[in-house]
């Protein structure tokens, strides 16, 4: 796909998905929350619209990525209460299952990650809840590009060569050794997790982590 987007080889609908991504000021994915991700025809979007070379690169990727200065976030509906998706809930941390999605997809190319917006079990809900979701959801919306944006660990904090092993660097890991908390979800270093990092803007818990929004 890297040669495909540098070659002009793409296909049409794709070079159209890709500009209407160079024009946005901010992406909303809207979706279901399937097998603990996206349903397969938005996983085939990021696939094919995403591609190396006009999403990212080696070295332009997380918070130096290509797409640093435009806001991203997920909006999804669940079949799961929101009692199975925590910490001692049957289906796990939902702040685990949304680090490959928010990091590894969205922040990975650059983007500022706002808060995901958790429609939880709304098929489960009596009619009045459900349209309690979309008010706050409406309300939220007015307002969205103001918010803060969730925390990740900066690229500046590791040894950014395949000799270091992109790793972080070692003053680092001496600095979080006296934290309560890992630095992300992701950058855990074996300590609890920072609370809701991958679900709610917050402070830093005095740790490494850096909001991902850059005006």
């Amino acid at each position: 796909m890297m040669h495909a987007w540098m070659e002009g080889r793409l296909s049409d609908d794709i070079v159209a998905e890709q500009r209407k991504v160079e024009e946005a000021e901010l992406i909303i994915f809207q979706f279901p929350l399937y097998w603990f991700s996206v349903p397969a025809i938005m996983k085939g979007w990021m696939d094919r619209v995403l591609t190396q070379g006009f999403a990212f690169s080696l070295e332009k990727m997380y918070n130096n990525g290509i797409f640093k200065k435009k806001k991203a976030m997920l909006s999804f509906t669940t079949g799961a209460t929101q009692t199975m998706f925590r910490p001692d809930g049957i289906n796990g941390d939902i702040n685990i299952t949304l680090w490959p999605l928010q990091n590894g997809t969205l922040h990975f190319c650059g983007f500022q990650v706002l808060a995901p917006q958790i429609f939880w079990s709304p098929a489960h809900c009596p009619a009045a809840v459900r349209t309690t979701m979309l008010e706050g959801w409406q309300a939220r919306l007015k307002g969205l590009l103001a918010e803060k944006c969730l925390t990740f660990t900066p690229c500046e904090l590791f040894d950014l060569s395949f000799q270091g092993g992109f790793m972080l660097l070692p003053k680092v890991k001496e600095e979080q050794a006296s934290q309560p908390y890992g630095i992300t979800t992701g950058h855990h270093l074996g300590k609890p997790l920072p609370p809701d990092n991958q679900t709610k803007a917050q402070p830093t818990y005095g740790n490494s982590a850096k909001p991902s929004c850059r005006n």
